[in-house]
Protein backbone atom coordinates (compact mmCIF):
# COMPACT_ATOMS: atom_id res chain seq x y z
CA UNK A 1 0.00 0.00 0.00
CA UNK A 2 1.40 3.43 -0.97
CA UNK A 3 2.13 6.18 1.56
CA UNK A 4 -0.70 8.22 0.04
CA UNK A 5 -3.22 5.43 0.54
CA UNK A 6 -2.08 5.00 4.16
CA UNK A 7 -2.49 8.73 4.74
CA UNK A 8 -5.97 8.64 3.24
CA UNK A 9 -6.95 5.82 5.56
CA UNK A 10 -5.65 7.77 8.54
CA UNK A 11 -7.27 11.11 7.73
CA UNK A 12 -10.54 10.13 6.07
CA UNK A 13 -13.44 10.45 8.58
CA UNK A 14 -15.68 7.39 8.85
CA UNK A 15 -18.82 6.36 10.72
CA UNK A 16 -16.57 4.90 13.43
CA UNK A 17 -14.41 7.99 13.63
CA UNK A 18 -14.72 10.46 16.51
CA UNK A 19 -14.82 13.24 13.91
CA UNK A 20 -18.04 15.23 14.11
CA UNK A 21 -19.42 17.06 11.08
CA UNK A 22 -19.41 20.80 11.74
CA UNK A 23 -21.37 23.71 10.38
CA UNK A 24 -18.23 24.76 8.49
CA UNK A 25 -18.13 21.34 6.81
CA UNK A 26 -21.69 21.86 5.58
CA UNK A 27 -20.82 25.36 4.35
CA UNK A 28 -17.88 24.03 2.32
CA UNK A 29 -20.01 21.22 0.90
CA UNK A 30 -22.78 23.65 -0.12
CA UNK A 31 -20.29 26.30 -1.23
CA UNK A 32 -21.90 28.97 0.93
CA UNK A 33 -20.82 30.84 4.04
CA UNK A 34 -21.27 29.37 7.57
CA UNK A 35 -23.59 32.31 8.30
CA UNK A 36 -25.84 31.22 5.43
CA UNK A 37 -26.00 27.66 6.80
CA UNK A 38 -26.86 29.00 10.26
CA UNK A 39 -29.55 31.28 8.81
CA UNK A 40 -30.98 28.38 6.78
CA UNK A 41 -31.40 26.35 9.97
CA UNK A 42 -32.69 29.09 12.29
CA UNK A 43 -34.60 31.38 9.93
CA UNK A 44 -35.25 29.53 6.65
CA UNK A 45 -37.78 32.18 5.59
CA UNK A 46 -34.86 34.60 5.16
CA UNK A 47 -33.05 32.39 2.65
CA UNK A 48 -33.84 31.93 -1.03
CA UNK A 49 -35.42 28.64 -2.08
CA UNK A 50 -32.40 27.80 -4.22
CA UNK A 51 -29.92 28.33 -1.38
CA UNK A 52 -32.13 26.63 1.18
CA UNK A 53 -32.43 23.52 -0.96
CA UNK A 54 -28.68 23.50 -1.48
CA UNK A 55 -27.97 23.74 2.25
CA UNK A 56 -30.53 21.10 3.14
CA UNK A 57 -29.04 18.69 0.60
CA UNK A 58 -25.60 19.26 2.10
CA UNK A 59 -26.90 18.71 5.63
CA UNK A 60 -28.42 15.42 4.49
CA UNK A 61 -25.35 14.25 2.59
CA UNK A 62 -22.86 15.16 5.32
CA UNK A 63 -24.98 13.85 8.19
CA UNK A 64 -24.73 17.14 10.05
CA UNK A 65 -26.69 17.48 13.31
CA UNK A 66 -27.08 21.06 14.60
CA UNK A 67 -25.65 21.80 18.05
CA UNK A 68 -28.91 22.47 19.85
CA UNK A 69 -27.17 23.25 23.13
CA UNK A 70 -25.40 26.18 21.53
CA UNK A 71 -28.61 27.34 19.87
CA UNK A 72 -30.42 27.12 23.17
CA UNK A 73 -27.85 29.32 24.86
CA UNK A 74 -28.19 31.88 22.11
CA UNK A 75 -31.99 31.93 22.01
CA UNK A 76 -32.72 31.04 25.65
CA UNK A 77 -35.18 28.42 24.34
CA UNK A 78 -34.68 24.66 24.27
CA UNK A 79 -37.82 23.83 22.24
CA UNK A 80 -38.46 20.95 24.65
CA UNK A 81 -41.20 20.14 27.15
CA UNK A 82 -40.70 17.76 30.06
CA UNK A 83 -43.58 15.32 30.60
CA UNK A 84 -43.56 13.52 33.95
CA UNK A 85 -46.08 10.69 34.26
CA UNK A 86 -46.58 7.86 36.79
CA UNK A 87 -46.24 4.97 34.32
CA UNK A 88 -45.28 4.74 30.65
CA UNK A 89 -47.24 1.50 30.20
CA UNK A 90 -50.61 2.94 31.28
CA UNK A 91 -52.78 3.76 28.27
CA UNK A 92 -54.51 6.65 30.03
CA UNK A 93 -51.21 8.53 30.26
CA UNK A 94 -50.23 7.49 26.73
CA UNK A 95 -53.46 9.06 25.48
CA UNK A 96 -52.62 12.31 27.27
CA UNK A 97 -49.10 12.34 25.84
CA UNK A 98 -50.55 11.84 22.37
CA UNK A 99 -52.80 14.87 22.85
CA UNK A 100 -49.88 16.89 24.21
CA UNK A 101 -47.62 16.00 21.31
CA UNK A 102 -50.29 16.74 18.70
CA UNK A 103 -50.37 20.34 19.92
CA UNK A 104 -46.65 20.89 20.52
CA UNK A 105 -44.93 18.95 17.70
CA UNK A 106 -46.25 21.14 14.84
CA UNK A 107 -44.70 24.12 16.62
CA UNK A 108 -41.30 22.43 16.81
CA UNK A 109 -41.36 21.27 20.44
CA UNK A 110 -40.09 17.84 21.47
CA UNK A 111 -41.12 15.87 24.57
CA UNK A 112 -38.77 14.53 27.22
CA UNK A 113 -40.69 11.79 29.08
CA UNK A 114 -40.00 10.48 32.56
CA UNK A 115 -41.87 7.94 34.68
CA UNK A 116 -42.11 8.28 38.47
CA UNK A 117 -43.42 4.73 39.10
CA UNK A 118 -45.65 6.38 41.72
CA UNK A 119 -42.60 7.27 43.85
CA UNK A 120 -42.57 10.88 45.14
CA UNK A 121 -38.81 10.72 45.69
CA UNK A 122 -38.21 9.73 42.08
CA UNK A 123 -40.54 12.49 40.93
CA UNK A 124 -38.24 14.99 42.64
CA UNK A 125 -35.22 13.40 40.94
CA UNK A 126 -36.89 13.71 37.55
CA UNK A 127 -37.86 17.34 38.12
CA UNK A 128 -34.25 18.17 39.05
CA UNK A 129 -32.88 16.31 36.05
CA UNK A 130 -35.27 17.91 33.57
CA UNK A 131 -34.83 21.42 34.98
CA UNK A 132 -31.09 20.94 34.47
CA UNK A 133 -31.83 20.57 30.77
CA UNK A 134 -33.78 23.84 30.71
CA UNK A 135 -37.16 22.78 29.27
CA UNK A 136 -39.47 25.52 28.03
CA UNK A 137 -42.43 23.94 29.84
CA UNK A 138 -43.37 21.08 32.17
CA UNK A 139 -46.38 18.75 32.09
CA UNK A 140 -46.71 16.73 35.29
CA UNK A 141 -49.41 14.26 36.33
CA UNK A 142 -50.75 14.93 39.81
CA UNK A 143 -51.14 17.85 42.17
CA UNK A 144 -49.55 16.24 45.25
CA UNK A 145 -45.78 16.71 45.40
CA UNK A 146 -43.07 16.62 48.02
CA UNK A 147 -42.18 20.05 49.50
CA UNK A 148 -38.87 20.01 47.61
CA UNK A 149 -40.54 19.18 44.29
CA UNK A 150 -43.11 21.92 44.76
CA UNK A 151 -40.38 24.41 45.61
CA UNK A 152 -38.31 23.42 42.55
CA UNK A 153 -41.27 23.82 40.21
CA UNK A 154 -42.36 27.16 41.65
CA UNK A 155 -38.87 28.66 41.63
CA UNK A 156 -38.03 27.43 38.13
CA UNK A 157 -40.14 30.18 36.50
CA UNK A 158 -40.95 27.60 33.81
CA UNK A 159 -44.62 27.25 32.75
CA UNK A 160 -46.04 24.19 34.55
CA UNK A 161 -49.30 22.34 33.96
CA UNK A 162 -50.37 19.81 36.58
CA UNK A 163 -52.87 17.23 35.35
CA UNK A 164 -55.35 14.50 36.26
CA UNK A 165 -56.75 16.16 39.34
CA UNK A 166 -57.85 19.56 40.61
CA UNK A 167 -56.48 21.63 43.46
CA UNK A 168 -57.09 24.98 45.11
CA UNK A 169 -53.34 25.63 45.22
CA UNK A 170 -51.86 24.81 41.81
CA UNK A 171 -48.18 25.44 41.20
CA UNK A 172 -49.07 27.22 37.98
CA UNK A 173 -51.89 25.90 35.78
CA UNK A 174 -53.94 22.74 36.27
CA UNK A 175 -56.04 20.63 33.88
CA UNK A 176 -58.09 17.66 34.97
CA UNK A 177 -61.14 16.50 36.86
CA UNK A 178 -62.12 15.68 40.42
CA UNK A 179 -61.32 12.05 41.24
CA UNK A 180 -63.30 12.40 44.46
CA UNK A 181 -66.40 13.72 42.71
CA UNK A 182 -66.17 10.98 40.08
CA UNK A 183 -66.28 8.19 42.67
CA UNK A 184 -69.05 9.97 44.56
CA UNK A 185 -71.12 10.01 41.36
CA UNK A 186 -70.46 6.29 40.81
CA UNK A 187 -71.54 5.39 44.36
CA UNK A 188 -74.70 7.46 43.87
CA UNK A 189 -75.30 5.56 40.62
CA UNK A 190 -74.97 2.22 42.45
CA UNK A 191 -77.39 3.32 45.15
CA UNK A 192 -79.92 4.54 42.61
CA UNK A 193 -79.69 1.20 40.78
CA UNK A 194 -80.74 -0.55 43.99
CA UNK A 195 -77.43 -2.05 45.09
CA UNK A 196 -76.98 -2.24 48.86
CA UNK A 197 -73.60 -3.83 49.58
CA UNK A 198 -70.82 -2.08 47.61
CA UNK A 199 -67.13 -3.01 47.80
CA UNK A 200 -64.25 -0.97 46.38
CA UNK A 201 -61.16 -2.75 45.04
CA UNK A 202 -57.87 -1.60 43.58
CA UNK A 203 -54.19 -0.91 44.11
CA UNK A 204 -53.74 1.91 46.62
CA UNK A 205 -50.02 2.58 46.64
CA UNK A 206 -48.58 5.35 48.81
CA UNK A 207 -47.58 7.51 45.83
CA UNK A 208 -50.75 7.03 43.79
CA UNK A 209 -52.57 10.00 45.26
CA UNK A 210 -55.41 9.85 42.73
CA UNK A 211 -56.25 6.22 43.61
CA UNK A 212 -56.06 7.15 47.29
CA UNK A 213 -58.45 10.05 46.68
CA UNK A 214 -60.89 7.64 44.99
CA UNK A 215 -60.69 5.29 47.96
CA UNK A 216 -61.26 8.10 50.45
CA UNK A 217 -64.22 9.35 48.42
CA UNK A 218 -65.72 5.84 48.30
CA UNK A 219 -65.42 5.46 52.06
CA UNK A 220 -66.97 8.86 52.73
CA UNK A 221 -69.76 8.32 50.18
CA UNK A 222 -70.70 4.90 51.56
CA UNK A 223 -70.95 6.28 55.09
CA UNK A 224 -73.27 9.00 53.87
CA UNK A 225 -75.31 7.19 51.21
CA UNK A 226 -75.46 3.73 52.79
CA UNK A 227 -76.02 4.48 56.49
CA UNK A 228 -75.26 1.52 58.72
CA UNK A 229 -73.47 -0.35 55.93
CA UNK A 230 -69.83 -1.36 56.63
CA UNK A 231 -67.17 0.17 54.38
CA UNK A 232 -65.59 -2.62 52.34
CA UNK A 233 -62.26 -2.07 50.58
CA UNK A 234 -60.01 -4.74 49.08
CA UNK A 235 -56.44 -3.56 48.44
CA UNK A 236 -54.04 -5.40 46.13
CA UNK A 237 -51.12 -3.52 47.65
CA UNK A 238 -48.27 -3.08 45.18
CA UNK A 239 -49.61 -5.61 42.66
CA UNK A 240 -49.33 -4.52 39.05
CA UNK A 241 -52.32 -3.03 37.26
CA UNK A 242 -53.32 -5.95 35.04
CA UNK A 243 -56.10 -8.45 34.38
CA UNK A 244 -54.65 -11.09 36.70
CA UNK A 245 -54.78 -8.67 39.62
CA UNK A 246 -58.43 -7.98 38.76
CA UNK A 247 -59.12 -11.70 38.90
CA UNK A 248 -57.44 -11.97 42.30
CA UNK A 249 -59.33 -8.96 43.65
CA UNK A 250 -62.61 -10.59 42.60
CA UNK A 251 -61.66 -13.82 44.37
CA UNK A 252 -60.56 -11.99 47.52
CA UNK A 253 -63.76 -9.94 47.58
CA UNK A 254 -66.03 -12.96 47.25
CA UNK A 255 -64.10 -14.73 50.01
CA UNK A 256 -63.94 -11.80 52.44
CA UNK A 257 -67.23 -10.07 51.59
CA UNK A 258 -69.60 -12.63 50.02
CA UNK A 259 -72.53 -10.26 50.53
CA UNK A 260 -71.09 -7.81 47.98
CA UNK A 261 -73.63 -7.09 45.25
CA UNK A 262 -71.62 -4.44 43.36
CA UNK A 263 -67.83 -4.54 43.06
CA UNK A 264 -66.42 -1.15 42.14
CA UNK A 265 -62.88 -1.13 40.78
CA UNK A 266 -60.40 1.77 40.79
CA UNK A 267 -59.47 0.96 37.16
CA UNK A 268 -61.09 -0.58 34.10
CA UNK A 269 -58.10 -2.94 33.86
CA UNK A 270 -59.01 -4.60 37.17
CA UNK A 271 -62.70 -4.60 36.25
CA UNK A 272 -62.02 -6.27 32.91
CA UNK A 273 -60.01 -9.03 34.59
CA UNK A 274 -62.89 -9.60 37.02
CA UNK A 275 -65.53 -9.75 34.28
CA UNK A 276 -63.43 -12.23 32.29
CA UNK A 277 -62.95 -14.38 35.40
CA UNK A 278 -66.70 -14.32 36.07
CA UNK A 279 -67.34 -15.63 32.55
CA UNK A 280 -64.81 -18.42 33.07
CA UNK A 281 -66.20 -19.37 36.49
CA UNK A 282 -69.88 -19.20 35.52
CA UNK A 283 -70.61 -16.19 37.75
CA UNK A 284 -73.43 -14.05 36.37
CA UNK A 285 -72.71 -10.34 35.87
CA UNK A 286 -74.69 -8.45 37.03
CA UNK A 287 -76.98 -11.22 38.29
CA UNK A 288 -74.64 -12.63 40.96
CA UNK A 289 -72.44 -9.58 41.28
CA UNK A 290 -72.36 -6.26 39.43
CA UNK A 291 -69.04 -4.77 38.32
CA UNK A 292 -67.95 -1.18 37.59
CA UNK A 293 -64.65 0.27 36.46
CA UNK A 294 -62.92 3.61 36.10
CA UNK A 295 -61.40 5.15 32.98
CA UNK A 296 -63.60 3.99 30.09
CA UNK A 297 -60.87 1.99 28.36
CA UNK A 298 -61.72 0.55 24.96
CA UNK A 299 -61.87 -3.03 26.24
CA UNK A 300 -64.82 -2.15 28.46
CA UNK A 301 -66.99 -1.63 25.38
CA UNK A 302 -66.16 -5.10 24.04
CA UNK A 303 -66.56 -7.20 27.17
CA UNK A 304 -69.59 -9.44 27.62
CA UNK A 305 -71.33 -7.87 29.44
CA UNK A 306 -70.12 -4.40 28.51
CA UNK A 307 -68.58 -2.47 31.39
CA UNK A 308 -70.23 0.28 33.40
CA UNK A 309 -67.52 2.82 34.18
CA UNK A 310 -66.50 6.45 34.61
CA UNK A 311 -65.30 8.17 31.45
CA UNK A 312 -62.49 10.66 31.99
CA UNK A 313 -60.98 13.00 29.38
CA UNK A 314 -57.54 11.40 28.98
CA UNK A 315 -56.62 12.76 25.55
CA UNK A 316 -58.31 16.12 26.15
CA UNK A 317 -56.14 16.61 29.23
CA UNK A 318 -53.04 16.42 27.05
CA UNK A 319 -54.53 18.66 24.37
CA UNK A 320 -55.64 21.35 26.84
CA UNK A 321 -52.30 21.20 28.67
CA UNK A 322 -50.43 21.54 25.38
CA UNK A 323 -52.45 24.60 24.41
CA UNK A 324 -51.82 26.22 27.80
CA UNK A 325 -48.10 25.53 27.63
CA UNK A 326 -47.82 26.72 24.05
CA UNK A 327 -49.53 30.01 24.85
CA UNK A 328 -47.18 30.60 27.77
CA UNK A 329 -44.00 29.47 26.03
CA UNK A 330 -44.58 31.61 22.94
CA UNK A 331 -45.49 34.68 24.94
CA UNK A 332 -49.13 34.63 23.95
CA UNK A 333 -50.27 34.96 27.55
CA UNK A 334 -48.91 35.12 31.07
CA UNK A 335 -52.19 34.03 32.61
CA UNK A 336 -52.46 30.77 34.53
CA UNK A 337 -55.56 28.61 34.24
CA UNK A 338 -57.58 26.02 36.12
CA UNK A 339 -59.52 23.84 33.68
CA UNK A 340 -62.02 21.26 34.92
CA UNK A 341 -62.75 18.91 32.01
CA UNK A 342 -65.23 16.88 34.04
CA UNK A 343 -66.19 13.21 33.84
CA UNK A 344 -69.30 11.11 33.16
CA UNK A 345 -70.74 7.87 34.51
CA UNK A 346 -71.24 5.51 31.55
CA UNK A 347 -74.02 2.99 32.30
CA UNK A 348 -73.62 -0.30 30.43
CA UNK A 349 -74.59 -3.91 31.05
CA UNK A 350 -72.32 -4.91 33.95
CA UNK A 351 -74.16 -2.87 36.61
Amino acid sequence: MSDGAVAALVTRPSRRSTHSVTLEDVARHAQVSPQTVSRSIRSPQLVSEFTLERVRNSISETGYVPNLAASNLASNRSMTVAAIIPAVSASVFADALQGLEEVLAPEGYQLFIGSTSYRPGHEEELVRAFLGRRPDGIFIVGTDHSPNTGHLLRESKVPVVEAWDLTDTPIDSVVGFSNSAAIRALVEFARDRGYRHPTFAGSFQTGDFRALARRASFEESVRELFPGEPVRVVDSGTATVDYDTGRRLLSETRAAHPETDVLMFASDVFAAGAVLECARAGISVPGDIAVTGFGDFEIGRHLVPTLTTVAVPNRQIGTAAGELLLARMTGGTRETAEIDLGFSVVARESA
